[in-house]
């Protein structure tokens, strides 16, 4: 039904050389890394250097990325590098540049200056460089459709005299919506070049999935549980539960404000109700009103229907429990010419059926592309499809 989806589990953080890592160790080749080094021309400025290491009780993958005395090239000079290797695919290209873009935007905001002018080694060295493209490569020789990634450490205490996050990958995490969680360690766990990767291919959600092979990724760190692991599976898809059941609350409004009646279907949504729906309605008297249904979870209808009479004019709401049978729906993410689009998949007895695309990120695209609306969401269902 889908490629496979990776999961990255940052228990012990995140970075470049930990990436390349686990996905080797996940069944990636390691000649990919050798293929990118030639299509970035840099082979006379890098050297990689595969091997099994431990870290305590974990055995995993070490990859050791080692560049020359190259010069530091500023972000313009990077991107070039990545749009020049054409005999990368499109998806690569784009996620390499996408993860430099947000790099360069983060030490700009840390450091007050311009990105272009960035000459910083964790913006402008060769090893970060293969790191990032690398990573997307490993990602596509494995046939990876979706990534996902568990929340991020954040330490206490400084590197050096900054402050732990580290400014610059703090700055990365805060622009991708990343989730972090305070962890009490005082060393550096999750670096610029590791956050960037994610922040540019990864949602930071954990999916149900059904693994095939759990990789093991070694940081550089020797200290025990130092490492990467990434989960390589299928998604699963969920199925009807004939059993499911939810509340259905309802009541009739005839002299609520429009503005007033839309705030309350977006609070009822994220107070918890499944869906919300206003429908007209013929009232007493002839008068004009607004049917108001909102589908609950049981253990939220009582909050909800609370926050229906001290929102509304309403004077009574109808509860009645319902068994509602739901389609198998998987959310599937697609590349196409103009970028990255997730499309929810509609199956019935295993097969697909519908393809919707979600309209933010097709609206998105359409705005970032000047192509119609229309014609956006023809290309997501379309890569869909042909999934």
């Amino acid at each position: 039904m889908s490629g496979q989806i990776a999961y990255f589990d940052c228990f012990s953080g995140i970075s470049g050389d930990m990436v390349l890592g686990a996905l080797v160790a996940c069944g990636a080749k390691p000649a990919v890394l050798d293929h990118v080094i030639t299509a970035l021309g840099l082979d006379e400025e890098v050297a990689i250097d595969v091997r099994r290491e431990e870290r305590g009780h974990l055995a995993g993958t070490r990859v050791v990325v080692t560049a020359g005395d190259g010069s530091v090239r500023a972000l313009p000079e990077l991107l070039r590098l990545v749009r020049d290797a054409s005999v990368l695919s499109d998806p690569v290209r784009s996620r390499s540049q996408a993860a430099l873009e947000l790099l360069g935007k983060a030490e700009s905001l840390v450091h007050g200056i311009p990105a272009a002018e960035i000459h910083l080694h964790e913006l402008g060295g060769a090893d970060t460089l293969v790191d990032i493209v690398g990573a997307f490569s490993l990602l596509e020789s494995l046939e990876v459709d979706t990534v996902f990634c568990s929340p991020l450490p954040a330490e206490r205490g400084w590197t050096g005299d900054l402050p732990l996050p580290a400014p610059a990958a703090l700055q990365v995490l805060a622009l991708a919506g990343a989730v972090l969680e305070p962890v009490d360690s005082a060393v550096e766990l999750v670096t610029p070049t590791g956050a960037a990767i994610v922040a540019a291919c990864a949602r930071f959600e954990r999916p149900a999935i059904r693994p095939a092979i759990i990789g093991y990724g070694i940081g550089a760190r020797d200290r025990p549980g130092n490492a990467l692991r990434v989960w390589l599976g299928s998604a699963v898809v969920a199925a009807a539960d004939p059993s499911d059941r939810v509340a259905v609350l309802e009541t009739n409004l005839d002299d609520m404000a429009p503005n007033l009646l839309a705030a309350l279907v977006e609070d009822l949504l994220a107070a918890g109700a499944l869906d919300v729906s206003v429908a007209p309605a013929l009232m007493k008297k002839g008068r004009p009103g607004q049917l108001v249904s909102t589908l609950a979870p049981l253990d939220r209808a009582e909050d909800l229907t609370r926050l229906i009479l001290r929102s509304s004019p309403a004077l009574g709401v109808r509860v009645t429990e319902a068994r509602r049978v739901l389609a198998e729906r998987q959310l599937l993410e697609v590349e196409t010419e103009l970028g990255r689009g997730r499309v929810k998949v509609k199956y019935l007895e295993g097969e697909a059926v519908e393809w919707a695309p979600e309209y933010e990120d097709a609206r998105r695209l359409a705005r970032a592309s000047g192509r119609e609306l229309r014609e956006v969401m023809r290309l997501l269902s379309e890569a869909a499809r042909a999934r």
